[in-house]
């Protein structure tokens, strides 16, 4: 934390020099702590840090005392997302300089709308990530006025990250012959998931997926695996078929470096009943069934993220109408997902809403525990 408090003192503050009484250091550190305390709105983040002014003092200074609920919302309309990113993935840096890259990581890029910033006939926020579902963190993102706007951004926020030797992945909207080729031409691999917004391709994969024969060959040829798990009173049969054998396929030389087709098929069985699902995807990938069916199932961290955002930090009942200042409080948002998942505090296993709870009822104790992992 001392490292990033440092680094914190170089960010270029755009407002006037003469009118400002509380750094934009200050205030950055007033919000994240006071988020990841459980406070979820402005007047709050004020409450908190008169509250607890002398623990802050320990990082910041406060040389003009605890800055209005106004001034904190202002500042943070006026910070720019991009400045406040970097610093999120500084920290990302600092935590992560001396781990190995073995791995390929899976960057999953997917959308959410945040519902209460509108005004009367505006459109709210629509905030693209690509999320790292191997570290819990958010590589970068882009605001857009609404979901159609996703393909036109992807490219955008694609050429902001790095993704060289990692897997991306993206839902049906993102299948697109020039995201697959920006994706190509950084050096990355995709996952694309099919459905009929690509009409002839879906019906060509999913037509042959269903004969029997060819998936029985592919589980001989070992492109093949399953998975079973018992949760909720149901249990989830996952079987996931590869294959690099399209040369069949009419649309092959339309998507830049296509190289397999893949389908999972999910068998839901409760109380006696039995219910399927089909997905079929494209990829970059050569013949490889363990990382397929990791990058089709790791999706869901990107939804996994989107639903924190909702249940654990309320961001869709949070009414901050000015989409700067909303954009980097889900920038804060992600910060703390990706703190809180990482850390254990008073007992194991507690879930994220409870580890804000728990940080909530003695911030001078569990934030140092937070911060000190």
């Amino acid at each position: 934390m001392e490292e990033l408090l440092e680094w914190m003192d170089y960010i270029e503050d755009i407002r006037q020099e003469k009118k400002v009484r509380h750094k934009l250091k200050d205030i950055i550190v007033i919000v994240l702590f006071a988020t990841l305390s459980n406070v979820d709105d402005w007047v709050e983040m004020e409450f908190f840090a008169h509250y607890h002014e002398e623990y802050l003092k320990k990082y910041i200074e406060l040389k003009n005392g605890i800055p209005s609920h106004d001034t904190l919302c202002r500042v943070f309309g006026m910070l720019s997302p991009e400045v406040l990113q970097q610093l999120y993935q500084k920290w990302q840096e600092l935590l992560n300089k001396d781990e190995g890259k073995a791995l390929r990581k899976l960057i999953c890029i997917d959308g959410k709308t945040m519902r209460s910033n509108k005004r009367k006939e505006g459109k709210p926020n629509h905030i693209l990530t690509a999320w790292s579902r191997e570290d819990g963190f958010s590589l970068g993102q882009k605001a857009v006025d609404e979901k159609s706007n996703e393909i036109t951004a992807i490219p955008e926020l694609l050429e902001k990250i790095r993704i060289k030797g990692q897997v991306v992945t993206i839902d049906a909207m993102g299948t697109q012959k020039e995201i697959a080729e920006k994706i190509r031409k950084k050096k990355g691999d995709y996952v694309l998931a099919l459905k009929e917004n690509q009409k002839t391709l879906y019906e060509d994969v999913r037509l042959f997926f269903c004969d029997e024969q060819e998936k029985e060959q592919l589980k001989k040829r070992g492109t093949y695996c399953k998975t079973i798990e018992k949760a909720h009173g149901q249990t989830e049969i996952r079987e996931y078929y590869q294959t690099e054998r399209i040369g069949w396929l009419s649309q092959k030389k339309e998507w830049e470096g296509l190289k397999s087709i893949g389908m999972e098929e999910k068998t839901i069985q409760r109380e006696g009943k039995e219910k399927k699902e089909y997905r079929y995807y494209i990829s970059s990938l050569k013949e490889d069934e363990e990382l397929f069916s990791r990058a089709v199932r790791g999706h869901w961290s990107v939804e996994s993220m989107h639903w924190h955002l909702d249940v654990t930090f309320k961001e869709d009942a949070n009414t901050t109408l000015d989409k700067q200042a909303a954009e980097n409080l889900n920038i804060i948002r992600k910060w703390c997902i990706s703190i809180l998942k990482m850390v254990e505090i008073f007992r194991p296993n507690l879930s994220m809403k409870k580890k804000r709870f728990v940080i909530s009822m003695n911030p001078e104790e569990f934030l140092e525990q937070v911060l000190s992992f």
